[in-house]
């Protein structure tokens, strides 16, 4: 079996644009016939430099070779040029062609790709999703009241949420975030914050757990003060509380306070995430299967976090070819805790594809399909082109004052 052709697609995502603002879609067709999809998680340059970005990287290491063959077309693609060293643009091209080939071979086997990668050890996959406005809209009017600045608001979805079956619940009310992080927090951003986790608790009780997000938006001694300030609460984690450049940093993050600290969404190859690991920065890696290096080398990072007493909880802020390898790699991991989900996965965030993602009353149920378990949907993506100019996301580019 020889990889023969790859397809590139640039899909605008439908409103309310869950997931950002386009997604970047790869298929990959052997000479024999079978078909594999990928997504490419590459926000720092513009989709259609992605796309060929990877048509570059098919032509030089996939054309022609054995779809089986992932180590060797991880080494080809990680040392090109004499790199040899974690690349987010290279990874997220890499990560794309390579899930595809995963698909492919989880085909030709007849089985779904979690069984090829140890088998099945979690039969349902705990999810959460971000407390997303009652309007549905990723970017609301931010001097209308809404569930991103109004904690009422975002208690009574959260409990909406959770009469839905949602056991874990995302929110980031600790301000924005720019180009400059990090930063100190600004008093009434930790004022707010505060509140916003009262009201939720309330709201919910023990019946789901807090997720505290942020960006990467403070200092060390920031992210300690606004820790000790949302500590009562017991979130379940406080998410990159600092930028993801120097573990032994968040380390002194993670040694001050009791909340789990959670990162490793801008992070690639298990040598970005060994170095948490050492330094004990992070109990739980929140990896992205369409940017860490694909799913063998999530396989591995989960592998060395368990070594760790560390758990995974993949990231999803892009489209829904990630979500399912996301879904394969949780299937399959023992030390496994959480999955990120848009809403639940359905409606306009699943419009470009064929196949659906099963979620029953807060849990993802695993797929049995052969592969990654979702197809594209050609007939779809041709009404859907992104007509942007913008990046899949962007931070302020001025420095936040309070």
């Amino acid at each position: 079996m020889k990889l023969a052709n790859l397809e590139t697609f640039v899909v605008g995502n439908p409103p309310p644009r869950h997931g950002g603002r386009y997604f970047i879609f790869v298929r990959i067709t052997t000479a024999c016939g079978i078909t594999g999809v990928g997504e490419i998680y590459n926000a720092t340059f513009g989709p259609d430099i992605c796309c060929a970005m990877a048509r570059d990287m098919f032509a030089r290491h996939f054309d022609g070779a054995d779809p089986h063959h992932i180590e060797a077309l991880f080494r080809k693609s990680y040392g090109a040029g004499f790199t040899q060293r974690p690349d987010v643009s290279v990874m997220g091209v890499f990560s794309g062609l390579e899930m595809a080939c995963w698909d492919i071979v989880g085909k030709a086997a007849e089985k779904p790709v979690y069984e090829l990668l140890g088998g099945r050890v979690n039969d349902r996959l705990r999810s959460y999703s971000y407390i997303y406005p009652a309007s549905g809209d990723v970017y609301p009017d931010p001097d209308t009241p809404n569930a991103y600045n109004d904690p009422a608001i975002a208690a009574e979805v959260a409990l909406g949420m959770v009469e839905q079956g949602f056991t874990a619940l995302k929110f980031d009310p600790a301000g924005p975030f720019s180009i400059y992080d990090g930063r100190q927090p600004g008093l009434d951003d930790i004022a707010l914050s505060e509140v916003f986790c009262r009201e939720i608790r309330a709201a919910v009780g023990t019946r789901a757990d807090l997720l505290f997000g942020t960006h990467g938006q403070f200092t060390v001694s920031g992210a300690k003060r606004m820790a000790r300030a949302i500590e009562p609460f017991d979130p379940l984690w406080f998410e990159e509380p600092i930028p993801p450049e120097n573990p032994a940093d968040m380390a002194q993050v993670a040694a001050y306070t009791s909340i789990p600290v959670a990162a490793g969404e801008r992070l690639c190859t298990k040598h970005e995430f060994a170095r948490m690991l050492e330094v004990s920065a992070a109990s739980i890696l929140q990896i992205n299967l369409g940017r860490v290096g694909g799913l063998l080398e999530a396989k591995k990072i989960a592998s060395m976090a368990e070594t760790r007493s560390a758990q995974i909880a993949p990231h999803l802020y892009c489209g829904p070819i990630v979500a399912a390898a996301n879904i394969q790699i949780a299937t399959c991991t023992p030390n496994f805790l959480i999955l990120e989900s848009i809403g639940t996965f359905d409606g306009p965030y699943m419009s470009a594809v064929k196949g659906g993602i099963t979620w029953e009353n807060g849990y993802i149920i695993p797929p049995t399909t052969p592969g990654l378990g979702l197809e594209l949907d050609d007939a779809a993506i041709a009404t859907m082109p992104y007509e942007g100019t913008k990046l899949h996301l962007e931070m302020a580019q001025t420095p936040i004052t309070p």
